[in-house]
């Protein structure tokens, strides 16, 4: 029955990589064949994007040899229409594949759209080559004395905008955003976080909405014009709109709608994982990030591999644990959370922080290496009671 069975995992960011070598290792007797889609071959660590922004030098990874002995092909392709009809993906840059089962794990991006200018005038951390060109710009800005902003106080706002400010002091560097820094966090985890934007130097404007980006300064809903001779936009995601095009079922913002097995309501041979799934759970919808990317992931590729062979699956499970965040190479954060990302009392500062997050960031290649001969599980929390039933 699973003799000859193709899974095409399109993406190979943290999501795709993981669900495509977990799921070679649990299917590696079966006669299953996976084909890994991804447009570069370079494997991209998002997490540590705001440091290429900043000006330094990472590993470059390579996907195949990141898939080197697990028998999943990797097709270097840009996906541009999927057809549930017949099953079958077309790419621009490779030839187009017929699939049994689709792991959909196309992520997300930064969403320039909403504003008038951000797509001409602003940065994002979309790829290493924009951020690298940021960089570039950075050090030009900084040699001439002018001024950054970076849009947008999420976590990815904070941690680009502190490592910005840590590796050109005396830069004059903005954080502009509607809400506060840190506001999801706890009030000695946010204290603490103010304390080294105060220390870096990063003038805050709180509060305020950002209506236009100009070449060379943003303006403000209040009329005010910040000055801006480079600008890092962090606010707002999108993610491709090939679901929706291809009449696959999708939420409002693109994303898959799923069941409890993270199975598409309208094309359960289609699984969505990552960024690009609307998955909800008892206690609420997941977000973005890696930290539930990767039990989807693997919750996902242990699905596919009980389906193939003909067995029952559970529904996914899963819960917050902490919110990671790096304030420099020097300094961090980190705010452990319950299920539902609300933030308990207990929070971790400092040096001992900053091991923390670089273990976190560290984990997604290790955890494929191992992967590639065990079974790794990246489920912390599976949120105890708050999963036990089903989303409504």
């Amino acid at each position: 029955m699973t003799n000859g069975h193709h899974v095409v995992v399109l993406g190979a960011g943290y999501t795709g990589m993981f669900s495509a070598i977990r799921l070679a290792h649990r299917t590696r007797r079966t006669g299953v064949k996976i084909t890994l889609v991804n447009p570069s071959s370079r494997f991209v660590e998002r997490l540590r994007m705001h440091q290429i922004a900043a000006g330094q030098q990472l590993a470059d990874h390579r996907i195949p040899d990141l898939l080197a002995g697990t028998g999943v092909a990797f097709v270097r392709g840009t996906v541009t229409a999927i057809a549930p009809e017949t099953r079958r993906v077309t790419l621009d840059g490779a030839e187009p594949l017929g699939y049994d089962t689709l792991v959909y794990a196309l992520g997300s991006s930064t969403d320039t759209g909403n504003v008038p200018g951000a797509d001409l005038h602003a940065f994002t951390l979309n790829s290493p080559e924009i951020a690298g060109r940021f960089a570039a710009r950075l050090t030009e800005v900084a040699a001439a004395g002018g001024a950054v902003t970076v849009c947008g106080a999420g976590l990815t706002g904070i941690e680009a905008v502190t490592e910005i400010a840590e590796s050109h002091p005396g830069l004059d560097v903005t954080l502009i955003s509607p809400d506060e820094p840190g506001g999801m966090m706890g009030a000695k985890a946010r204290a603490h976080l103010h304390r080294a934007l105060d220390r870096l130097g990063v003038t805050r404007e709180t509060g305020a909405r950002v209506t236009k980006v100009l070449p060379e300064a943003v303006e403000l809903a209040d009329g005010r014009i910040i000055r801006s001779d480079a600008c890092l936009w962090t606010a707002g995601v999108k993610v491709p709109p090939l679901a929706a095009d291809a009449g696959i079922a999708t939420d409002d913002r693109g994303r898959i709608l799923v069941d409890a097995t993270l199975r598409s309501v309208s094309h359960p041979e289609i699984h969505a994982i990552g960024d690009a799934a609307a998955v909800r759970l008892a206690w609420g919808q997941l977000h973005g990030s890696c930290q539930s990317g990767l039990p989807t992931a693997q919750y996902t590729a242990d699905t596919v591999a009980r389906l193939v062979r003909g067995k029952a699956v559970k529904p996914f499970r899963f819960g917050y644990y902490h919110q990671p965040v790096s304030l420099g190479r020097r300094d961090a954060v980190i705010q452990f959370t319950r299920t539902d990302f609300t933030p308990r009392r207990l929070h971790l500062a400092g040096r001992g922080a900053v091991a923390y997050k670089e273990m976190v960031s560290g984990s997604p290649l290790m955890t494929y290496r191992f992967s590639r001969r065990m079974n790794v599980s990246t489920i912390v929390s599976k949120g105890g009671r708050a999963t036990r039933r089903p989303a409504a």
